[in-house]
This record gives C-alpha cells, structure tokens and sequence, in this order.
C-alpha cells in the first residue's frame, strides 16, 4: 500500500484531515476513521482517481462525522497531562532547565530542554520503554513453543497492535506500552503464536492459549480501548 497526500475536507463546516492510501488489493474504495489522525483514511484501487475518491468521502460525510465524534479526546504530550504506562498513570513534567532527556522520577515523567522539543522526547522515552518491555517478553513467548524470532521492531503502526512475517520477524506497536500489562502480554503472545501457526486456525489460538492466560480479555480490551492509545500525543 502506498500513501499519498493528506488532504483537508470540509463536512458540514467542519475540517477533517483526509490520509489518502492506494492499495494494489483493494477492489473498491473505502473509508475509515483514522484515531491516530484524529481524522480519517481513504483507500483507493489502482485506478481509481483521487476526483473520485474525495467524491466518495464526501457521500458519507454524515457517516464520517459521527464516528468522528465516537473517537476519545486526543491527550497531547505535554507539560502536566497524565498517560498511562503498563497500567500505572505517570504525569508528564516539563524542566526545562535540566539535560535535554526524558527520565522517570518519583513517579513522572521529566523531560529536560525546549518545550518545542517535549513531545518528541516524550515518544522516544515510551519507545525505548516498549523495546525494552517487548522484547524479552517476545524471546520468552517464542521459547515456550521452541522457537526463536529473526528479529524484533518496534514501530509505530496505525492501523495494527503487532505482526509476524513469514521469515519470522516479529514487529510490535509503540503504543502497547501505553495499554495495561496484560493486554500487552496478549498482543506479544499473539504475533509469537504465529512463529508456529502462520494462521488464525483453532490450532493458533491453541498455541495463543498455551502461551497467555489473557487472550480473551486482551482481544476484547483492544477492541473496546484501542482507540485511546491512538489518542495520545
């Protein structure tokens, strides 16, 4: 899938930032609300025209506007908002007068340097955070079904929690630092399940249940919540 411009709509008066992708699958175009946007996604066939394909978002503005308004309240990462992190709320703190880093302290997060530079330092320390939870967690899923991952990313993905390519690489979203632990625990089991079941058979989640006792409840979390995690920063 290859992405194309964003481009602002107007629905009803209001703006709506529009991410266009064009997708070799895809038969027909469609639509979606994107909540790492705070906007929505377009996807269009090879050849479909992008004329068309605004045409087509417009024709359900009405539909657009109400799962606009179903999306949580966006937290940006700045000097006194709260995000959560492996199930504990930790509060962002600005000093900007101390070294240009993000460190936890005493039960926040202080992030040194320019405020210019805040939200970005904010997303490197929950990355590293990530990469640090994650990948042990994914060595230790692997070895309970005798395998062992080609390697391991941390990436930020808009639309997936985590994934397993066919030559056994295993790549995580970010922002699963930001869900409680054992839904994290759940997504990690998932995509290392698939190192054994390239497939979502009853065999898979055999294997998922074999690894994690909250396949279920984590499934479900997601589904639910999935959403808030896109609505920070």
């Amino acid at each position: 899938m290859t992405t194309g411009p964003t481009k602002q709509i107007s629905i009803k008066g209001r703006t709506i930032a529009l991410a266009i992708r064009r997708s070799p699958r895809a038969r027909r175009m469609a639509l979606r609300v994107d909540s790492s946007l705070g906007g929505a996604e377009l996807i269009l066939p090879p050849r479909v025209s992008e004329s068309e394909g605004l045409a087509f978002a417009a024709s359900r503005g009405a539909w657009l506007l109400d799962k606009l308004d179903q999306l949580p309240p966006r937290t940006p990462f700045c000097n006194g908002a709260v995000i959560p992190v492996q199930g504990d709320d930790i509060v962002i703190r600005h000093a900007p007068g101390t070294t240009r880093t993000a460190r936890f302290e005493d039960g926040a997060l202080i992030v040194g340097g320019g405020d210019n530079h805040l939200a970005r330092r904010v997303r490197d320390w929950l990355k590293r955070e990530a990469r640090r939870t994650i990948t042990p967690l994914a060595w230790e899923k692997a070895g309970i079904i005798g395998r062992k991952p080609d390697r391991i990313s941390i990436r930020d993905q808009r639309s997936r929690w985590g994934s397993c390519s066919r030559t056994g690489g295993l790549s995580f979203n970010w922002r699963l630092i930001l869900a409680p632990p054992p839904v994290l625990d759940y997504v990690v089991a998932h995509e290392a399940a698939h190192l054994r079941e390239m497939n979502h058979s009853a065999a898979f989640w055999s294997v998922v249940d074999e690894m994690t006792a909250h396949a279920k409840t984590g499934k479900q979390w997601l589904k639910t919540n999935g959403a808030r995690l896109h609505a920070y920063g």
